[in-house]
């Protein structure tokens, strides 16, 4: 096994129980001059201290415990290490004997480009821990995020509340980040329920202009008639019972902030060429007036609507299209998403709770099977009414599938979907069965890894025992014990 571990990693070396170095094996020669040494023997016999910078080999010395996994930064670079503890043999009894050294492995030495998506992953997750640090910092200060006391508008949301891991979630985070740090406008396209305004917010507060005023308007709750007001502001008198002071638009209150305009398909096509006109200039003339007033507003758009269809059928303008359609992101439903489902219920179960003072509802295992199952033309809103409904419908906080689904048909859903397999409710299975794979006892993963050398070296000298055997450093006897025991 020692030989093993020496020809599989990038280096190993060995110290004694004083932290004494007593052996290195020639991977580990090849960072020698790095850490500042000509030769072998100059580095042989020091104290691990003296010769290798931020090491934590005194401290498995000490405990006896190993650290499996660690980054070791020093003068000859950013590595990934294991340290293990190397007792000695009790004749006759159980447990380990006393600590008489341990053995550092270099296991990659370029952990930047190998370990590169478990650290991009990492860093995603530091994002969102941050992000959410900060919502819940600002939350704590002043829970009427919408409104600060000056008046001004704040955004209500960062990227941690976007709930998901799913690739489809994770994806959608991470193009919502990269439009953050431009001023350009955003096209967020996606059905009804799944999000889109959340994102805009978290758009908003990720992006440069996070201490500025964040503006929403609904297009298709106003009407056609108020819009233009909405929108561009009145100018004072403007006509009969108007206010004598005026009244700022939108774009004016969103200067040096973001506008977002939600159900821009269904804006009135009159309005449209104005709206357009606005986003070129830089400037809007309130209604009533003769007079420009220029406005600084990063737009943000989003539309449960075909936006393309609507252009062909000459219900949107095409040159309006374009020019909101500059940094497209399509938010994904929630059936595309069904990996997400237990975060989602566990999210808006506890919101309910903060709401309503009752604890939320817990779901089984085949409850949770079963809402992803569902295609949910709703999406998120729709899951929350579920999760409504069960608070108030159930006798019992725990639901199971059975009860889960006669609420669902009690509540009107007409045709309620069987559950949905079990890797739909995990998420990546391939991901989880690695993960699962790394919590095994060190033991099983020692003797897949040994049974993976004594394999290769078989296929490489053709299936000659005697090479195989000198190639792997062991005798025949230990290679034929292996053979006929593989783990």
């Amino acid at each position: 096994m020692f030989h093993l571990f020496s020809s599989i990693s990038q280096g190993m070396f060995l110290v004694d129980r004083t932290g004494r170095i007593v052996w290195v094996n020639e991977g580990y020669k090849r960072f020698l001059p790095a850490l500042g040494f000509a030769s072998i023997d100059q580095f042989m016999g020091r104290m691990v201290e003296e010769v290798i910078p931020n090491t934590q080999m005194r401290q498995v010395l000490e405990t006896g415990k190993p650290i499996l996994i660690d980054l070791l930064t020093n003068k000859a670079g950013t590595f990934v290490v294991s340290r293990i503890p190397l007792h000695e043999e009790k004749d006759g009894e159980e447990g380990l004997g006393e600590v008489i050294g341990a053995i550092g492995i270099v296991l990659f030495d370029h952990p930047e480009t190998t370990l590169q998506p478990l650290i991009s992953k990492f860093a995603m997750l530091q994002r969102d821990l941050d992000d959410a640090r900060r919502e819940l910092a600002a939350q704590r200060a002043n829970p009427l995020l919408r409104q600060t006391p000056d008046g001004q508008r704040r955004a209500k949301y960062t990227f941690a509340s976007f709930v998901g891991s799913s690739p489809a979630a994770v994806d959608v985070k991470r193009h919502a980040r990269r439009a953050a740090q431009s001023s350009s406008p955003v096209l967020l396209l996606g059905e009804t329920g799944t999000g889109k305004e959340l994102l805009a917010h978290a758009i908003h507060t990720a992006s440069a202009r996070a201490n500025g005023p964040f503006v929403s308007l609904n297009i298709a709750a106003v009407p056609d008639t108020l819009l233009e007001s909405e929108f561009f502001g009145v100018a004072p008198g403007a006509y009969t019972g108007a206010d004598r002071k005026g009244r700022q638009g939108k774009f004016k209150l969103a200067d040096g902030g973001t506008l977002f305009l939600d159900e821009i398909g269904d804006m009135p096509q009159a309005l449209q060429a104005k709206l357009l006109r606005a986003l070129q200039e830089g400037e809007i003339e309130p209604l009533g007036s003769n007079k420009l007033v220029p406005f600084d507003a990063r737009v943000i758009a989003a539309t449960s609507r075909d936006l393309p269809a609507l252009v062909r059928e000459g219900r949107f303008r095409e040159d309006l299209y374009y020019r909101l359609n500059v940094l497209p992101l399509r938010v994904p439903p929630l059936r595309e998403r069904r990996a997400d489902i237990p975060a989602l219920v566990e999210v808006l179960g506890e919101d309910m709770a903060l709401r309503s003072g009752e604890a939320p509802p817990e779901l089984t295992a085949d409850a949770l099977a079963l809402l992803a199952g569902q295609q949910w033309r709703g999406n998120i809103r729709e899951l929350r009414n579920v999760l409504e409904q069960v608070t108030m419908r159930s006798d019992s906080q725990r639901i199971d599938a059975v009860e889960l689904e006669r609420i669902m048909r009690e509540s009107g859903v007409e045709h309620v979907q069987a559950a949905a397999p079990t890797q739909q409710v995990s998420g990546d299975m391939d991901e989880a069965a690695s993960n699962a794979a790394l919590l095994r006892p060190l033991d099983q993963q020692v003797a897949e890894l040994e049974q993976r050398a004594i394999s290769a070296a078989m296929a490489a000298t053709g299936g000659n025992k005697l090479a195989t055997s000198r190639l792997l450093g062991i005798s025949r006897a230990t290679l034929y014990a292996r053979l006929e025991n593989p783990v």
